[in-house]
Order: C-alpha cells, then sequence, then structure tokens
C-alpha cells in the first residue's frame, strides 16, 4: 500500500518512483536503472511534469512512423517493464510491433522476471530471450550489441524508451529509425535519434497509443533538432517562470 498521500503536490511523480523501487524489489530493474531514474525526474521538474506541445508533436511523428513501418520492434529494458508493462503489450498490438527484451545490465534472471512482467501484461512473443537467436549490432562493446535476429536486427522502426546513445547510433549506423523517450533534451540518445520524445515515458506513451489508434493519422513536418532546441527553451522558460522575484 502506498504511503504517497493523493494530496501531496508532486503525488505523480512520487507514485512513479514507487513503482521502479518495486521494480528493483522484484528483480527488473538494475540499480544503475534507478539512477538514470533520478536524473530523468531532475528534468521532468524542468519541464514541468506535463506533456509540452513540443513533445506532443514528436509523439504525433512517432505515431506515424510506427503505424507505417514494414517491421517495428519496441525494446525494453528493466525500467520500462516496470512502469509500463500493459502499455507497452498495447502499443505492440496496435501497431504489429515485436517486442524485444534489450539489456544495457544483462543477467538472465533479470530477463526472466521481465519475461513473466511482459507475459503477465498480455504479451504473446518475446524476443531477447533465445541465445540460438541471437545476432550482434556492430560498433557496440556493451552487452547492447546482442539482438534478436528476428526482432531489432531486421526492423527498419525501433522505439528505444529510456536508451544508451551508444545504441542508438549504433542502430542508426545500421539504417534503422530510432524513436525514443528522453526527457533530458541534450542527451546524446536524443539528438541522435530520429524522434525523440521529451517526456515522460508513464504520460507520454499513453498519448502516443491513442495517436496510433487513430484512422486519420497523417505525416506532419517534423525536425528533430529544432524541436530537441524548442524543448530547451521550454526549460529556460519554465525556470523563469519559477525563479522568485526580489
Amino acid at each position: 500500500m502506498s504511503l504517497i498521500p493523493k494530496s501531496h503536490p508532486r503525488a505523480k511523480s512520487l507514485y512513479i518512483r514507487e513503482r521502479l523501487v518495486h521494480g528493483f524489489d522484484d528483480g527488473l530493474v538494475a540499480k544503475e536503472g534507478l539512477m538514470a531514474h533520478g536524473r530523468g525526474e531532475a528534468f521532468d521538474y524542468l519541464l514541468g511534469e506535463k506533456t509540452s506541445k513540443y513533445a506532443q508533436n514528436a509523439i504525433h511523428a512517432a505515431a506515424f512512423l510506427l503505424a507505417t513501418a514494414s517491421y517495428p520492434v519496441i525494446s525494453v529494458n528493466g525500467n520500462v517493464a516496470a512502469l509500463c508493462p500493459r502499455e507497452i503489450v498495447k502499443l505492440a498490438g496496435i501497431v504489429n510491433a515485436k517486442i524485444e527484451i534489450n539489456l544495457f545490465y544483462a543477467n538472465e534472471k533479470r530477463k526472466k522476471n521481465i519475461v513473466h512482467v511482459l507475459r503477465k501484461a498480455g504479451a504473446k512473443e518475446i524476443l531477447g530471450v533465445d541465445s540460438k537467436s541471437s545476432k550482434r549490432i556492430l560498433g557496440l562493446d556493451s552487452a547492447r550489441r546482442i539482438v534478436d535476429k528476428n526482432g531489432i536486427y531486421k526492423a527498419d522502426v525501433v522505439l528505444v524508451p529510456l536508451e544508451d546513445g551508444d545504441r542508438t547510433k549504433a542502430l542508426k549506423k545500421a539504417g534503422k529509425k530510432v524513436i525514443t523517450f528522453d526527457l533530458n533534451p541534450l542527451s546524446r540518445t536524443a539528438k541522435t535519434a530520429d524522434i525523440t520524445i521529451v517526456d515522460n515515458v508513464v504520460r507520454a506513451i499513453n498519448r502516443l497509443i491513442l495517436e496510433c489508434k487513430s484512422k486519420k493519422i497523417q505525416k506532419t513536418p517534423f525536425n528533430n533538432k529544432k524541436n530537441l532546441a524548442a524543448c530547451v527553451l521550454e526549460i529556460k522558460k519554465n525556470l523563469s517562470r519559477r525563479l522568485p522575484h526580489a
């Protein structure tokens, strides 16, 4: 039972933090994942803990790219599995995407725990767990270089929530379009991806699901670098509003 009162001004943020702690206790989240979330939470605070119009623009562009992809794949790590497994499974069903587990701090026990959570959320097929299907992405030294030949290796579009910059760069070099959620508009991941949704994945993924479900989804002009620059300016505006005036 949560001890966070609903009246707390930052209750939603604390609920998310609590879910990650439970995810750590359940063997989904690495210790390093908790620290990574803390960094993202700081940027979320600077963004006003809301979905900006620039994030919504990126969500729309991402929905169109997923909906028109030939072979989309959603990459899942421990944090994503702890925060939004049902939403991942729902999104995959809507855009006919494969789900693949891919971990930086990889071990078989964590993989099995993530598989259990995804299956509980309704996933039928989960890639990235059979060593016989393993392929390597060039340009990476971490465990994330190991991908599934029927998943990320084959994909034309990869959704990589809460990603690291090295793999984003490697996926791009491999000829894939990359969509990511990243609360830090200055990160390597954000600047390397084709579409960066600068928003909390818990907030934004439901908006992405709604966009993907729309039958009227259309391609609109989108420039990731310009959108990221606008997000930085949004942070600057939020800081100006929050500063105490003499």
